[in-house]
């Protein structure tokens, strides 16, 4: 699957400078946010899906792709107040939002605080909880490690996690794509995003003060965030549903579009009804 760049526009957000694409129209835009360690990019197949019907943003959270970096500490409450910033630079009061893995603990946190700004939420192989303090070990090793060797091997060690069986298998290239990504992140964002992730908040918390409407995606073979998560998320938010993608992992937007794009089109024809 080539993973293809669409026209690059830049904007000022919380003094750094974001890399964002926006295609299409309508009234209720459709904004995607990125998983860790990954680009816009990645939404590639939702955007040739949607663009036809649909105003489509995507962006590169501050840090990837071919957006800065800048000097704040990274953090999630960060990551969502660019959101939220972004927004108000394109003068989009609403929209419906597709957070994916990351990106998915970032429209969390941003709808927690902001509901009134979401028209529809689409969490996509994510989960509400914190990291276990197994977890945050493994992610400040993983920092040490790329600070003394680089990302090869944590780019080796992180694609072995990401795709299904089927994936690994079958699609060798979208696999080396997804590789190149890492490797061509700057380490430097993968470690302060790495603590980022470590020392975010439980969002489990407040799910049930979530009343948007919400789709929650899962890949079914997705051993980083797997299934139960997804329908935790489920029963913990009104007015939600959820669909678990077969032949997908944890990147099941990029393992089975068609299936991704059937469910997400599917929503946001329902919430769009509801507007």
């Amino acid at each position: 699957m080539e993973l293809i760049r669409g026209t690059d526009i830049y904007i000022k957000v919380n003094n750094v400078r974001v890399c964002y694409n926006d295609s299409g129209d309508s009234a209720i835009p459709i904004l995607f946010i990125h998983g860790f360690p990954f680009n816009k990019d990645t939404w590639q197949p939702q955007v040739e899906f949607l663009r036809e019907r649909h105003r489509v943003i995507t962006y590169d959270v501050r840090g990837f792709g071919k957006s800065e970096l800048g000097d704040d500490d990274a953090s999630i409450v960060q990551y969502a107040d660019d959101l939220i910033g972004l927004m108000d630079a394109l003068e989009i009061p609403k929209a419906i939002v597709c957070g994916l893995s990351m990106g998915g603990y970032i429209l969390m946190n941003a709808v927690h605080r902001y509901p009134e700004r979401f028209e529809g939420l689409i969490l996509a192989d994510t989960q509400c909880n914190a990291d276990t303090p197994e977890a945050k070990e493994k992610r400040y090793q993983s920092i040490e490690k790329i600070n003394t060797d680089g990302t090869e091997e944590y780019a080796d060690a992180s694609v072995k996690n990401l795709f299904c069986k089927k994936t690994l298998d079958t699609n060798t290239e979208l696999v080396d794509k997804i590789r190149n990504v890492i490797t061509s992140t700057p380490p430097e964002s993968i470690t302060s995003t790495l603590s980022a992730l470590a020392t975010r908040n439980d969002a489990c918390v407040f799910l049930k003060e979530i009343s948007n409407f919400t789709l929650i995606i899962c890949g079914k073979e997705d051993s980083i965030t797997p299934p139960a998560k997804a329908e935790f998320l489920n029963t913990s938010i009104k007015n939600s549903s959820v669909v678990i993608i077969e032949n997908a992992g944890h990147l099941s937007n990029l393992e089975n579009p068609d299936d991704f794009n059937h469910a997400m089109g599917k929503f946001i024809t329902k919430t769009l009804a509801r507007f």
